[in-house]
């Protein structure tokens, strides 16, 4: 039967690329993922609406979903991401002290398993952006913005000077969705559409290869069956 793997994201886009990427993929491994997004009096009407409120809202949705399906065979998982996380996250001051990107990462995922305390939660944090997934090869935006060569070509450069695109920073004009839009101004509001698209073409197998973090948890969701 394998296991049902049930994921809250943060908003429509994340939602999408759970469904349209990493659902089929994690099937070959009899692991059945669907996606929920962070519900938020706008999400409730509009599901283009992404972000985390505050911690506490968060919390009760995931808990509350813990409550609903207290199945044997389901798993839980978060898809946040590190940019725009509330500060009154788990460990949020913590972690932020830390210099290394990654390290401050799994302290946030640390306190939050230790928040949520339940066996079936896996907590997961993207870093720094989900924008950060589609940056481990800039050149598939071509699959979506058609005349948009030049920047295209200069989100490659940017990318190169970086270990991994996951360590693209997360300061309000620097962040991955930021030098997204800089250069691709459309993605902003294609980005429900847009970021899943460019995500297929790209590929799990490049995604895990650019962003080890990513990688990391990949490895722990393909192994719950």
């Amino acid at each position: 039967m394998g296991i049902r793997l049930n994921l809250i994201v943060e908003g429509q886009t994340e939602e999408v690329f759970v469904n349209r990427v990493l659902a089929p993929h994690l099937g070959a491994y009899s692991v059945w993922a669907s996606a929920r997004c962070v519900m938020t009096k706008r999400t409730a009407h509009a599901k283009h609406s992404g972000g985390i409120p505050n911690y506490a809202k968060a919390k009760n949705d995931i808990l509350n979903w813990l409550r609903e399906d207290q199945n044997t065979d389901a798993r839980f998982t978060s898809m946040f991401d590190l940019y725009g996380l509330p500060n009154d996250f788990p460990g949020y001051e913590d972690a932020m002290r830390l210099n290394d990107a990654y390290d401050r990462t799994m302290r946030l995922e640390d306190a939050l398993r230790d928040d949520i305390a339940d066996s079936r939660f896996i907590p997961y944090i993207q870093l720094h952006e989900f924008e950060a997934v589609l940056l481990s090869d800039p050149e598939k935006f071509n699959v979506h913005f058609l005349n948009d060569d030049a920047s295209i070509r200069k989100l490659t450069q940017l990318v190169s000077a970086y270990e991994s695109p996951e360590l693209i920073n997360m300061g309000t004009e620097t962040s991955p969705s930021k030098r997204v839009i800089k250069e691709i101004p459309r993605y902003e509001k294609q980005k429900p559409l847009a970021g899943p698209r460019v995500a297929e073409a790209i590929g799990l197998p490049t995604i895990r290869d650019k962003c080890k973090h990513f990688a990391q948890w990949l490895d722990v969701l393909e192994a719950l069956a």
